[in-house]
């Protein structure tokens, strides 16, 4: 693994726009950055991140087998009681998943090691999907990358074909996100696509738009009910929503389904290390309070149950500035301090991608610091020995 300097194209920010990338900066910063590229050796794919996000998925099914009905477990992780059922009957039913993505720490040497599971609403899908594969076949028909470089990249037809596999009749699908963020929306554009590729047909509808018919389903503004829906929107935020007193009777097919409220959550860290202790994927984590944790040592991470881009984690025994975004108040779990790899000052973090129950490619984020926050880059990568 190694970090590479590359000329960036000279167009290529009309190149995202016209693709429908247009959140290629986010604040005045940009957030694409091809002035740089990670390379990998195939061995380093096949031998370590491949099976990393192999196994840790399914460490990651096991623990939900068991956290699904057990309500100890469920109220460590912050849960709420009333909808213990629907998360549990989710799970029972086997409905099934689209996607989720393992962040990992990884310097080419050892092994992946997790930091955590984005396995509800896995942003930069369509950067890492589209816009990387489009940058390296232009690359290599210019000449600027050696014929033969590749990347472990099949993301997008992973996800049309898991659409098809879902979906095997076709159907109408609603698509939902905040209809005014601008990634949210690209996002779930781009998802939109590769359903209707599939066979389906997507509608989409804000999701502050969808209300509730006298029959306690919900609907769209010109009064379609929800009977499938692919939400980009967090189930832990869900289940506090006022509207969540319908989630167990409105009868939708949810994308991601409920017992993804297990997954997507940190929670799951110290509860995997305590039944897993020393596996090579997994970092040593416990819920804060416990007394085990004082094995961390003095310098170690805490991070909320719930949180976004690297928001309110914090470096205990350092001086990390913490990005406070109000996230905390169900609880946190305390993690070995591991930093991701430094490359050039620059630090990477490897985002392994799942498509049901299989690997299908990475998208890597860069930082300054040691928490990967909102700011940080998505740098491509490539395959090459």
């Amino acid at each position: 693994m190694r970090r590479l300097d590359l000329t960036p194209r000279s167009d290529w920010q009309a190149k995202a726009d016209a693709v429908g990338f247009v959140y290629h900066h986010t604040d005045g910063q940009a957030y694409w950055d091809e002035s740089a590229a990670y390379a990998f050796s195939l061995a380093q794919v096949e031998d370590d991140l491949e099976p990393a996000a192999a196994d840790v998925h399914e460490l990651c099914l096991d623990l939900v087998d068991e956290v699904a009905g057990n309500e100890a477990l469920l109220t460590r992780l912050a849960i709420p009681p009333e909808h213990w059922d629907l998360v549990s009957a989710s799970w029972r039913a086997k409905e099934p998943s689209l996607y989720g993505r393992f962040d990992f720490g990884y310097d080419g040497t050892a092994k992946p090691r997790l930091y955590e599971y984005n396995a509800d609403t896995p942003t930069s899908v369509f950067e890492a999907a589209t816009f990387q594969w489009l940058w390296l076949e232009e690359l290599l028909a210019s000449g600027a990358l050696p014929a033969g470089t590749d990347q472990f990249n099949s993301l997008f037809e992973a996800l049309r074909d898991r659409f098809k596999l879902l979906f095997p009749t076709g159907g109408f699908v609603h698509f939902a996100s905040d209809a005014d963020a601008v990634e949210d929306r690209q996002t779930v554009r781009f998802l939109e696509d590769l359903a209707l590729q599939a066979g389906l047909d997507p509608k989409f509808v804000a999701i502050d738009a969808i209300g509730v018919n006298a029959e306690g389903q919900f609907v769209d503004l010109e009064g379609f009910v929800l009977k499938a829906a692919f939400k980009l929107y967090p189930w832990e935020q869900m289940l506090r929503e006022p509207y969540a007193v319908h989630l167990k009777t409105a009868g939708v097919r949810w994308l991601e389904p409920a017992w993804k409220a297990i997954l997507s959550n940190k929670g799951i860290l110290p509860l995997l290390w305590e039944r897993h202790p020393g596996h090579p994927n997994l970092l040593e984590a416990y819920f804060e309070g416990d007394p085990a944790a004082s094995a961390l040592g003095p310098r170690h991470v805490r991070k909320p149950l719930f949180s976004r881009e690297g928001a309110n984690i914090e470096i205990i025994g350092g001086d990390e500035p913490v990005l406070d975004q109000g996230y905390g108040q169900e609880g946190a779990i305390l993690q070995a301090y591991s930093p991701p790899p430094e490359f050039a000052g620059k630090r990477p973090v490897i985002g392994a991608w799942m498509v049901g129950n299989e690997p299908a490619g990475i998208g890597i984020r860069e930082d300054d610091s040691v928490v990967t926050k909102n700011l940080a880059r998505f740098v491509p990568h490539v395959i090459m020995d």
